[in-house]
């Protein structure tokens, strides 16, 4: 995933879900995590990543 998409999917899970975003993210590694999909992980670490640069 490109830094660029990774901010555009943050500020929409922002949007939607508002200060629960980080937690939703926070429950995709996790299930990604669990079932070895590393990829999709890393993706949401990035997500998460640029979700907590945009609250600064």
């Amino acid at each position: 995933m490109q830094p660029i998409n990774a901010s555009q999917q943050a500020s929409a899970l922002y949007r939607a879900h508002g200060p629960a975003a980080e937690a939703k993210v926070a429950e995709k590694i996790r299930a990604c995590e669990a079932s070895g999909e590393t990829d999709q992980a890393r993706d949401w670490k990035l997500i998460r990543h640029a979700l907590r640069e945009l609250k600064h």
